[in-house]
């Protein structure tokens, strides 16, 4: 543990970011895969795309995840729906 004050309060502010990064990744990759989850159980509906392609950009703006790795993953899930139909 660190003893000069400024050191000490950038490990408080790091631990409650990381907090807070784990917490937001966690809900995408949820969201991501509770609609894969749709899709395969047939539960397929063009709100559910727009939800999740919705807080996939959301991330990607935010940079919770690459713009490339958010188009990707829209891509698929788009093209599950659109299989299922």
């Amino acid at each position: 543990m660190p003893n000069i004050k400024s050191a000490i309060k950038r490990v408080e502010v790091t631990q409650k970011k990381t907090v807070a990064n784990r917490t937001k990744n966690s809900e995408i990759r949820t969201i991501v895969k509770k609609a894969n989850v749709a899709v395969a159980n047939g539960e397929a509906s063009e709100e559910l795309l727009r939800k999740t392609q919705k807080s996939v950009d959301h991330a990607a703006a935010k940079g919770r995840m690459s713009k490339q790795a958010a188009a990707r993953a829209k891509s698929r899930i788009a093209k599950a729906v659109n299989a299922a139909k």
